[in-house]
């Protein structure tokens, strides 16, 4: 792969991984730390691909599955943390707003996590990611009538998670 192919991979791929990566992992360092490494590893493998598409859905592939295990490292971290300290982790926010928004998002955070991995992953790919239901299907090597079933059934369970049915995140 060329310098320029790479860039223009980079280009295009990063906000996409960026996104996917932030949704599960939620931290904006670990999400670029993540995409960061997903691109090191293409680069330092010198992957060959037919066509750049290819190489992104690789690196969302990549990038989707560090990010599931990182959010997993840092939930048993977590727990351990709790266990042995036994404190609550608390945030303290100033205003009013940016409290009800930290609170919203905390909440949205706390009921993907909630779902089953399955279908957090494919509302993550549709809603974070922004991709179309076939490239999720590629993705994840699954039908496309299947990932328009997770995704339906995934916002289902959110919206009856968070507790305002019909609800739409994004």
């Amino acid at each position: 792969m060329s310098i320029a192919e790479f860039r223009r991979l980079y280009d295009s791929a990063f906000p996409v991984l960026f996104r996917v990566a932030y949704r599960i992992a939620g931290s904006e360092d670990a999400a670029e730390d993540l995409c960061q490494d997903a691109f090191f590893r293409l680069y330092e493998r010198n992957m060959k691909f037919p066509n750049l598409e290819e190489a992104k859905y690789w690196l969302i592939r990549v990038v989707k599955n560090a990010a599931l295990n990182y959010a997993k490292r840092k939930e048993r971290e977590r727990r351990a943390y709790q266990r042995a300290f036994r404190e609550d982790v608390r945030k303290i926010e100033t205003g009013e707003a940016e409290y009800i928004a930290g609170e919203t998002k905390l909440e949205v955070q706390e009921a993907l996590q909630k779902l089953p991995e399955n279908m957090r992953t494919v509302l993550v790919l549709k809603e974070y990611g922004e991709l179309n239901y076939k490239e999720i299907g590629r993705i994840l090597g699954i039908s496309e009538g299947n990932v328009k079933v997770r995704v339906f059934r995934a916002r289902e369970q959110l919206a009856a998670l968070i507790g305002k049915d019909g609800t739409y995140v994004s």
